[in-house]
């Protein structure tokens, strides 16, 4: 790399890089020692940085002391071994090597041209996985970067399939076309809500389902709220089932509520964000039994896959409707083989994409199915150990199964 662009030589390159995976893994053994959360006050680390940028560029050695006495004291550590809020991020070191390299890289995967590399291991990668997981090779893959995101464009995809013509008119004003329906339970995630938020439907668009006494969706209340509507002159276009509630962890019946969207031709998107990574252990498998019937699945591996932040995979039976959705290509992006292979630009609001394939590809060399599948078993192993010490306990009371990594409970003093 030139100095004359006041970048770094590619010996300060090297030096630099060194110290900062030596730093990192320094990190990784001294994090058991560092609090979990932040020990800053709101504002706190605001007040101690410039209220302007730097005119003249500063040291390396500078900015990573800063690091140290700035950042880490303003950070809750998400890979703290005592970090048990939310569905941890779960990172590992190929996958931090993947994030290296892709942005080393730094290419753009929107066209086949514009990075082949990007193209066609996102194709293979999430074809791997498909296999883990044990879905049918009907159901065809693609990155985005949350399970918020990736579930807007399976309901628009399933949106697309009511052959309204909506990609062309809109919604707006139109009295031929009625309330469009969305159907998941009330345990279902919030981005379900954002996501019928953004594309326009607005939240009347989502009609809640009661959930039973294990937090899993009814699906007899599913089939007379479709009923329901249909006599009121709505159109139910898409049910949103969630294998492993953000909640609870629990799991809805998907091949009964499959059975309610063959009888009406709606469209299912199962949610498996959290628990469908489980399915790579072999005797879990069945926790995505009926999803062979389902239109669009998805799964973040960035979840419980040892995979840095952002990875998320829609695992799609209808990219022809996804492509009709969002595919626009002015001139500028035209090559001779558009036609010919996939191009990402076509399946999602995103131009430019991340190459995210690359460290899941290098997750699953390195660890295998097998050692991926052996870590899931052990975290469910010690979440039902950790379960069985509660429900003995008379200080403490469980609240919901525990199908998979995730305990509910609480104090009873």
């Amino acid at each position: 790399m030139p100095t004359s662009t006041g970048d770094m030589s590619t010996e300060e390159f090297r030096r630099f890089g060194h110290e900062i995976v030596d730093w990192i893994a320094d990190y990784f053994e001294r994090i058991e020692e560092l609090p979990v959360l932040a020990q800053i006050e709101p504002g706190e680390l605001k007040a101690q940085l410039p209220t302007s940028p730097p005119q003249v560029g500063e040291s390396m050695e500078a900015i990573l002391a800063d690091v140290d006495r700035l950042i880490v004291p303003a950070l809750t550590h998400w890979s703290h071994p005592s970090f048990f809020a939310y569905f941890a991020t779960s990172t590992s070191a190929p996958g931090i090597f993947g994030e290296l390299l892709s942005a080393a890289f730094d290419v753009k995967s929107m066209l086949w041209r514009t990075s082949p590399a990007a193209t066609e291991l996102e194709e293979v990668v999430l074809d791997w996985l498909r296999q883990m997981i044990g879905l049918d090779d009907g159901m065809s893959g693609f990155i985005y970067d949350t399970a918020s995101v990736s579930s807007m464009h399976a309901i628009a995809a399933a949106r697309e399939g009511v052959e309204m013509r909506i990609r062309e008119e809109g919604m707006s004003g139109r009295k031929d076309l009625p309330l469009l329906r969305v159907y998941a339970s009330e345990q279902a995630h919030s981005s379900i809500d954002k996501g019928i938020i953004t594309l326009g439907l607005g939240q009347r668009a989502l009609r809640k389902i009661p959930a039973d006494s294990e937090f899993r969706m009814d699906p007899r209340a599913l089939a007379e709220a479709i009923d329901e509507d249909k006599r009121d002159g709505m159109l139910p276009f898409c049910v949103v089932a969630t294998v492993g509630t953000t909640s609870t962890s629990s799991v809805d019946p998907v091949p009964a509520i499959v059975e309610v969207c063959e009888k009406h031709a709606i469209w299912l998107h199962v949610d498996a964000a959290y628990a469908g990574s489980a399915a790579i252990v072999p005797e879990l498998r069945h926790i995505l039994d009926g999803c062979e019937r389902a239109d669009s699945l998805v799964l973040n591996p960035h979840k419980w896959l040892f995979t840095p932040f952002d990875l998320s995979v829609l695992y799609c039976r209808h990219m022809d409707l996804l492509r009709r959705a969002f595919s626009l290509v002015p001139e500028y992006l035209r090559t001779p083989e558009q036609e010919k292979v996939r191009s990402g630009s076509d399946y999602g609001v995103q131009l430019g994409r991340r190459f995210r394939a690359l460290k899941l590809w290098m997750i699953i060399r390195y660890f295998g199915h097998e050692g991926l599948a052996a870590r899931i078993r052990e975290h469910c192993r010690l979440a039902k150990l950790f379960a069985s010490w509660i429900e003995v306990s008379a200080d403490w009371e469980l609240m919901a199964p525990v199908p998979f990594a995730l305990v509910c409970f609480r104090a009873c003093p």
